[in-house]
């Protein structure tokens, strides 16, 4: 009888792969966590305890079979476990990388629940497909048979190229527009090489590049190409440009020099990485070098900016954030990250004002939580009269994103837009109310997570093939 492979979390301890010491990572822009080894991803994938009911898999956006790649893993069967990650997931080794796994699939686990300690599931998943990619079991996209209908993706992000995929597999002619130099988006541009090395995103974009999507970039719709030149291109037009427009801070002296938004800062950085040259980063405006940086916000991108700012060589380091470290938005495994690497934290703070131009000194507000709001989180509270002064040569504004307003930009009008300006597409299938314009990703969502875009490419573009075949039928006819 063969030997049980799975259920081993009661005598094998979770272990996530190898850190690097804090003293030595926060010198460099490399990944902080080594890779399993072959004995080691098996190990922790034996510790799946095969639930009848997978709370990991039906709390991943994109339900990914998670169980049945763990046990495929757990008894060698890595290409076996790397084809059935990929049939669900067009980036498992992106998600591997920088999903929340605490807050979705390693949160809900069972064992984890029994006090156990969950299975490390996105480091079984990054090691699958790095495998996958050694090993060349990652294919060139080969359609079976080449369609005349052409479909338009204006934007290059997650939400973008996980379209794309699915539809130049399924034989579509695809263009995908970008006002970028480099395909990835907030991929490339947005997350740090710390957290996302950029050669894993760059490979995805030229493995589509290969198997036949055309990519035009430094292309930005409404002033390069009109988004009706577009419309006419092809039959079908994607809108996955994401949300770039960021919220702003107020009070007194919030327009002085030295306090920039946290989107120019991390694309400066990645700009470094690739060996760009950059104005903003030489002249100081955009490096931290030497700098006492304060960063407000408490999401993934003040935990990116921030983490940036320690290995720029910063003088030191703070993150103010309105509520406490119970109620913030990011990842904590990002905060403890943080903290390791020398970065302070300011719980229930927040900027009243700023002095000086360039910034010398943000004004900091304490705060109490009070009664919650609608979500069913505390209200943060102003403290009367608890205000100090916090020294600050580079202050960075990580409050999040919104959309731009595409309709004016792009002279659409017809265009439907919500109240928070995000586009007004259906469930599932992205579609608008515009004949054959779909929208998927953050510009629906509004500022959301990777996997969530990918799930929104994936589904949109199985709508946009309905749409072309139920066509295609009606010609025939």
């Amino acid at each position: 009888m063969a030997k049980q492979p799975m259920l081993k979390f009661v005598t094998v301890e979770r272990d996530m792969p190898q850190k690097r010491a804090a003293e030595e990572r926060n010198k460099d822009f490399h990944e902080i966590y080594a890779e399993y080894a072959d004995a080691k991803a098996k190990e922790q994938a034996s510790r799946c305890s095969q639930c009848g009911v997978p709370y990991c898999q039906s709390h991943c956006p994109l339900h990914n079979n998670i169980p049945d790649w763990l046990r495929l893993t757990a008894e060698g069967r890595l290409r076996e476990a790397y084809e059935l990650s990929q049939a669900t997931n067009t980036f498992p080794e992106i998600c591997g990388r920088i999903c929340p796994q605490d807050r979705l699939c390693e949160g809900n686990c069972v064992i984890e629940q029994s006090g156990h300690g969950t299975v490390t599931i996105g480091s079984v998943e990054k090691y699958i497909t790095d495998t996958a990619w050694e090993n060349g079991w990652v294919e060139t996209i080969a359609p079976k048979k080449e369609r005349i209908e052409s479909v338009g993706i204006i934007g290059a992000g997650p939400g973008g190229l996980a379209a794309a995929d699915v539809l130049r597999r399924a034989g579509v002619q695809v263009t995908v527009y970008d006002r970028y130099d480099r395909g990835g988006g907030l991929l490339t541009y947005g997350i740090p090489g710390f957290k996302l090395e950029k050669d894993v995103v760059l490979r995805r974009v030229e493995q589509l590049e290969q198997g036949g999507v055309e990519f035009v970039m430094n292309c930005d719709v409404g002033s390069d190409i009109t988004f009706e030149e577009i419309r006419n291109k092809h039959n079908a037009v994607v809108i996955a440009t994401g949300v770039y427009k960021s919220r702003d801070l107020q009070g007194p002296g919030a327009g002085a020099k030295g306090i920039v938004r946290a989107i120019d800062y991390l694309t400066t950085g990645n700009r470094i990485g690739f060996g760009d040259k950059v104005a903003e980063f030489d002249s100081g405006a955009l490096n931290a070098e030497g700098k006492q940086v304060v960063v407000v916000g408490g999401g993934d991108t003040a935990m990116d900016c921030v983490r940036t700012a320690i290995r720029q060589g910063a003088k030191s380091v703070k993150c103010l954030y309105r509520r406490d470290r119970e109620n913030m938005p990011g990842s904590q495994r990002e905060v403890q990250n943080a903290e390791e690497e020398g970065v302070i934290f300011q719980w229930l703070s927040a900027p009243k004002g700023f002095a000086g131009d360039p910034v010398t000194t943000v004004k900091v507000q304490q705060m109490r939580l009070g009664a919650p709001d609608a979500s069913g989180r505390q209200s943060p509270e102003e403290i009367e009269g608890a205000i100090t002064d916090e020294p600050a040569d580079l202050v960075i504004k990580a409050l999040g994103f919104e959309p731009e307003d595409l309709p004016t930009l792009w002279d659409q009008k017809e265009l439907e837009v919500t109240r928070w300006g995000t586009i007004k597409a259906e469930f599932t299938t992205g579609r608008t109310a515009m004949d054959g314009v779909f929208a998927v990703g953050d510009i629906v969502r509004g500022a959301s997570l990777v996997v969530w875009a990918i799930r929104d490419g994936r589904d949109c573009a199985a709508a946009v093939l309905d749409d072309l075949n139920a066509a295609q039928s009606v010609a025939a006819e």
